[in-house]
């Protein structure tokens, strides 16, 4: 991974995955770990912008990095509930040096997308 790797533009703005799985990402690093806490975490991040990620969209973003190697998933039953299963996420021995790789290359499309919408809006709004 040592080659540095360029992301192309898939589109007009920004993917709502790829979004995701940045804040995913980052909320790792800040050791928040399972889904629930995620995605609550989200919610009230996003609040104020009148936008609420779903359960299904957060949870495929996090198989995504599952996939790509970037994160690990791991089932834990606590001790006071056997019945219930929570579901932990970390980094794998490399993912953190993953995740930087992806979150250099989302900056680089974030930037792209804020110029395209100043453009709209000095273009627009005056």
């Amino acid at each position: 991974m040592a080659e540095k790797q360029k992301r192309e533009s898939r589109g007009f703005m920004l993917k709502q995955r790829a979004f995701l799985k940045l804040y995913l990402i980052t909320l790792m690093e800040k050791k928040k770990a399972y889904g629930l806490q995620i995605l609550d975490t989200l919610t009230e991040t996003f609040k104020p912008f009148g936008y609420q990620p779903t359960h299904s969209a957060m949870y495929e973003a996090l198989y995504d990095l599952v996939e790509d190697g970037i994160l690990h998933r791991q089932e834990i039953v606590p001790p006071h509930d056997r019945f219930k299963k929570l579901v932990y996420y970390q980094f794998t021995d490399d993912g953190a040096d993953r995740a930087e790789i992806y979150k250099k290359q989302l900056k680089e499309e974030i930037d792209r997308c804020q110029g395209l919408l100043q453009q709209a809006l000095k273009d627009n709004f005056g």
